[in-house]
This record gives structure tokens, sequence and C-alpha cells, in this order.
């Protein structure tokens, strides 16, 4: 049988949410933290004379769902489609690399921050120097703010960044991030948000026979997800994204009245999100573990939650926390803390690649969110698309699948 706490959540100490004060589990001398400390970022790209980058572009690319009688809901309104925001970078060397960056009913504030702050500090510059280029975006755009638009569309830069990095180096990113002696790692069906029982249950049953192993609700009622716990018994762990309903006390009643759910873990179960002391008060009563970090833009965020026993499980998002280079530095910290590191990543394109990069690098098997969804076409095809619960790991260089430019002219808006 399948546990993902005993997967995920297993401490030195062999019990899973523990908060006991020994030193956190040490990796081998191979683990992604050692590799940040000593790996420098132009390692292995081939040629030394520099390249620049010419022209980044912001695309906005709408992508149409497959539905049944069920329409799931997002925002108090019907969710029908998908809104990615794509990063276009090309080079003078004639590489282009393709990056995401978050986008929600803000996209269009992503957009110009993209074209309006990010496109005149980068270009010109050498693709390769990720790392001085993510820091003088950061430096010089901080009275813009560290999080939201700017952040976000640094981050669609910065995956853009790794993929011309490793499409230089002839090679698929996660091994220009040290390898892997994995071809696949599991995917777990992250449902939408439907708010019915029956709905739920079948969605989670569908799903469950399709090859999943781990399900992910996006509900807040209790009925919903003992519901879902009945399709899912006591084989496939169960995990809840609240997305934020409760106060403390709201929420340490209701992961009490969860108890006996057994749940994987409880996801962003407090408003304001960055409640970092609230939600260690829920998690040193809460029966479950407790995760969150998809609303972090900064690595000094995580720091915080981590510092003060706040979570058990970060969830750092690629196009909203600065990127490969940032969600690096957040998997290295939790192996510090002793806390797993497992992304958000509800995306369909580059985001989604790169967290499957960054976690087949990784020390631990780390499942990889994906939406529960379907769509007649996108344009980075079957890569999106987990086969019987697994993603296999791109092989191609750089990310390992450019979009269908035709397609994405087609689906593209404005």
């Amino acid at each position: 049988m399948l546990t993902l706490p005993v997967m995920l959540l297993q401490n030195h100490c062999g019990k899973t949410n523990c908060r006991c004060s020994e030193q956190p589990q040490r990796f081998s001398r191979h683990d992604l933290g050692h590799r940040i400390a000593n790996r420098p970022v132009r390692a292995g790209l081939g040629p030394s004379d520099p390249m620049k980058i010419t022209r980044i572009e912001p695309i906005l690319v709408r992508t149409p769902m497959l539905l049944d009688d069920a329409v799931p809901h997002a925002g108090g309104a019907p969710k029908t489609d998908v809104h990615t925001v794509l990063v276009k970078v090309e080079t003078d060397d004639g590489i282009t690399g393709w990056g995401e960056a978050f986008s929600n009913a803000g996209w269009q504030s992503t957009m110009t921050a993209i074209a309006q702050l990010i496109a005149p500090r980068a270009l010109g510059k050498d693709p390769t120097n990720i790392a001085q280029i993510q820091a003088d975006l950061h430096r010089g755009l901080y009275n813009t703010g560290r999080s939201g638009p700017t952040v976000y569309a640094i981050s669609g830069l910065d995956i853009a960044l790794w993929d011309i990095a490793a499409k230089r180096a002839g090679m698929p990113l996660y091994k220009l991030l040290g390898g892997s002696s994995r071809t696949t790692l599991p995917a777990y069906a992250s449902l939408l948000r439907y708010g019915a029982a029956d709905v739920v249950e079948r969605k989670t049953r569908e799903a469950i026979e399709r090859g999943y192993r781990f399900i992910k609700l996006h509900e807040n009622r209790i009925d919903i997800i003992r519901a879902a716990k009945r399709a899912c018994g006591s084989d496939v762990p169960l995990m809840v994204d609240c997305s934020c309903p409760w106060t403390v006390d709201e929420a340490i009643a209701a992961a009490r009245k969860l108890a006996d759910q057994e749940l994987a873990w409880l996801e962003e179960p407090i408003y304001p999100p960055d409640d970092h002391s609230g939600l260690a008060r829920l998690r040193a009563v809460a029966p479950m573990p407790i995760a969150a970090g998809e609303n972090c833009s900064n690595l000094m965020e995580f720091k915080r939650l981590m510092e003060i026993g706040a979570i058990g499980i970060a969830q750092p998002s690629v196009t909203k926390v600065g990127g490969v280079t940032e969600m690096r530095k957040v998997f290295a910290l939790g192996e510090a803390h002793g806390v797993v590191v497992v992304p958000h990543s509800p995306y369909f394109g580059p985001g989604l690649m790169a967290s499957i990069h960054v976690c087949a690098a990784a020390a631990r098997e780390i499942p990889i969110e994906r939406y529960y969804c379907d769509f007649a076409e996108t344009p980075f095809g079957d890569q999106i698309n987990p086969n019987n619960g697994e993603f296999a790991l791109p092989q191609g260089p750089g990310l390992g699948q450019d979009p269908d430019e035709a397609l994405v002219a087609r689906m593209r808006v404005g």
C-alpha cells in the first residue's frame, strides 16, 4: 500500500509530522543542496562566447477545457478554460527559451511587468548568467514589490533562461541540475473545486481508475472531504487544499473534525495566508501535517515559515517564487530545516515542466501536482499529461518540449 505520509513526511526519528528537536535528516553529498553550493550556473554550457538576449515577449494563451455535466468553479465563477502567460526569450545564438509567469485575474499586470519592467533590464544580457540577472532584477525592482506581478514576471524569465541554458548544454534541464536515476515521477490528481459531494466522490473514483495514486481536493466542506475519503479508502492518500477560508480558531476546529480522515496533509487553511504565526498555532495541535507556501513569493517567507515551525510541507510555486533559481533555494532550505518540499504546480506548460525537472533532481521522490482536467489540444502536447499516474521525465534538451507555435498563435489572446 502506498502511503504519502510515509513516503514524504517521515522524519529522522521515524515519525510523521514530527516536531522533535533533534537534527534534521541529512542527505548524501549528491543532494540538491550540495549541487546548489558546488555547481556553477554556467557549468556545462559549452562555448565561452557570451550570448545576448535579443527579445522578450509575453504571450497570453487561452486553452479551453473538456467538460462534462459538472462544471468546476474558481473565484466564485465557472471555470471553463485555462489562461497561461508564456514568456518567450530569443537570443542572438538562435536559441529560444520558454517560461511561464503566474496568471490569474491579474494577468494584464503580469504581462505589463514583463514588457515594461523585466525586458528593458534583461535585453542585451547574457542569458546564461542566470544568477546575476536574478540578482539585478530583484535589487533593481525591489520597490515595485516583493510579491505579485513583478515577481511573477521574474519567475517567467528565469524559467526561460534555464530552458536556454540546458538547450545550449544539449541536455534536459534535470541533468543540468545534477541528474536523476529516475525515469518517471508520480503525479497526483488535483481536483478542481465543485462544491458537491456526489461530484467530488465521482471525480475521485474516476481519477483513481485512471491510475492516479494520490488525490487532492480543493474543497473545505467536511461532508465533501468525507465523500472523497470514501472513494480513496485506505489505499489512496487524500490531501485537502482549503484555499485559505478560515481564521486560526476555525482552522483548528476543522482540523479536529477531520482527524478521523487521516489526511496526508491540510493545505492553506488560514486567511490571510501570510499569518505565519497563526499557521504555527494550528500546526502545534493539528492531527495531520500542515502544508503551505503557494502564496509565498520569496525565500524569506519560506525561511520564516520553517523557522517558527509553521509547516511540515513547503509548496513553492515556480511561476510565483522566482523561477527555477529560487525554487532550488527553497529545496535547500527545506532540507536544512527538515521540511519536505512538494511544489505547487497547477500549470500546463513551462511551469509544470520546470517543476518536474527540479523535482527529478531532488533527493526524494516527489509527487507532481496535475490539475485533474482534460483538453482537446494544448500547445505542449502530451508532455503535460501523465500516463497511468506517472510523468515521464522530459528527455529533450531544455525543458524538453517547445510549444506548437501555430497552436500558440491560434490560442493567443490579444
